[in-house]
């Protein structure tokens, strides 16, 4: 018995932009069309047949990627915005088919991919979950077992009889996780779907597929949370413009990413970037660093007071009140290090139509030298109106935080403001 669970040889997909689609469409494709079938068959193989672009309309998303992923392996996939890694996780999940090369997966996967994937849309919450279950290949007493965890965890008990056509983008991705997680597949696969809405559904989802990758079922697993990827991970694969260019142990995957997400990062502006979550009622647009007389500077110091200063536009019209912003600094892994919001301090920043600048000053930065990504975002209550994971790259200088010219070594990042005395018998200070 192969403990396979996926093997992938020499995968391409090509999609012609703009020109006429391909002339054929399999059935797994056009069931998908029908109810979006997002949970796929045992061991089948899933393949292609080579086809050169013909005219520069013809974009290869995917093109002859090849990796094994061992039963009980957990695989983090990560690339920017474009890489390929929906369209690997779509042939996968049989939701489409390769034009090239061939996919072989060994257990039932239970794929939870964008929103308006996985649901016929006419259909209610309850007749979903039914509907999903006997694509899976389980029986209604088995769906019926399970029934009320899906709902539980879910939270849509009032909803379940409302077709999912009237479902928030947010809803739908509860009902679709807690199907996808709880009906119990060998194989897990998760888009970066998770960042819909409400933050404590995300947590719970996290803890979801920690559970099933602790479990010992494989999972494949897209996210732009470096941190979670770095958690939950045993492998991983880094795509870029539809080609491997690094895999293998995940740490190693994550160094690669950081330092490629690094180099295009001087190169986009925050109004440019796609890889955002959010309503949109606040976007921001642009970001920058001063020093403590407001001067322009290209890093920040150790120790020393920095402004870091994001360009941000309204775009409802109105003026916005109880909204947090918040400032993540992590390392280069993606653990989080430095955190900070107005809703911390307790300052109120009422937004008014249009743009605005939104200043976060830090008196004593108390970061060690280094390079840190930083994740940003805007929220009210529970809800995203934008944020970015590796919005920027911080250039931080070695300074004197203590003023002893003194500091710990690494591994240690971030630095505390105490002091230490000593009591000598009943003496107190």
């Amino acid at each position: 018995m192969s403990d396979v669970a996926v093997s992938v040889e020499g995968l391409g997909k090509l999609y012609r932009l703009g020109g006429d689609s391909a002339a054929y469409q399999t059935l797994r494709e056009m069931v998908a069309n029908i109810v979006g079938g997002s949970i796929r068959g045992v061991s089948r193989a899933i393949g292609g047949t080579a086809v050169e672009a013909e005219d520069r309309r013809d974009l290869w998303a995917l093109k002859d990627v090849s990796f094994e992923l061992k039963k009980g392996r957990v695989l983090g996939v990560v690339g920017r915005n474009g890489a390929g890694k929906s369209t690997l996780l779509k042939i996968l999940s049989r939701i489409t088919a390769p034009t090239a090369g061939r996919a072989v997966v060994d257990g039932r996967v239970g794929a939870l991919l964008e929103v308006g994937t996985g649901f016929h849309p006419e259909l209610t919450g309850r007749e979903n979950i039914y509907l999903n279950g006997a694509i899976l290949g389980m029986t209604r007493a088995d769906i019926r077992r399970r029934f009320d965890e899906i709902v539980d965890f879910s939270g849509l008990e009032r909803f379940l009889d409302t077709p999912v056509k009237r479902y928030s983008s947010g809803m739908y991705t509860r009902l679709a996780f807690s199907v996808a997680a709880h009906l119990e597949p060998e194989i897990l696969v998760v888009d970066e779907v998770l960042s819909v809405g409400d933050v404590e559904f995300q947590r719970k989802s996290m803890g979801k597929a920690s559970e099933a990758a602790s479990s010992g079922r494989t999972v494949i697993f897209v996210s732009h949370n470096l941190a979670a990827l770095r958690g939950l991970s045993t492998d991983g694969i880094l795509l870029q413009k539809g080609q491997i260019v690094a895999a293998g142990e995940i740490g190693r995957v994550l160094d690669r990413y950081v330092e490629l997400i690094a180099a295009a990062a001087s190169e986009t502006s925050l109004a440019d970037r796609l890889d955002r979550t959010g309503s949109g009622e606040i976007r921001y647009l642009g970001f920058r660093i001063e020093d403590a007389e407001g001067r322009p500077t290209e890093f920040a110091r150790t120790g020393d007071e920095s402004r870091f200063i994001f360009d941000v536009v309204n775009t409802t019209g109105r003026s916005l009140e109880n909204i947090s912003f918040y400032l993540l600094f992590h390392d280069s892994g993606g653990v989080p290090l430095y955190n900070h919001s107005n809703l911390y301090s307790g300052e109120d920043l009422v937004v008014p139509p249009g743009r605005s600048e939104v200043i976060c000053r830090v008196p004593r930065l108390p970061l060690t030298g280094g390079t840190y990504p930083i994740d940003i975002a805007a929220m009210v209550g529970g809800t995203y109106l934008d944020m970015m994971t590796a919005a920027a790259y911080v250039q931080v200088g070695e300074g004197n935080f203590y003023g002893t010219g003194r500091q710990p070594p690494l591994p240690f990042h971030t630095l505390i403001d105490a002091g230490w005395s000593l009591n000598n018998g009943s003496e107190r200070r």
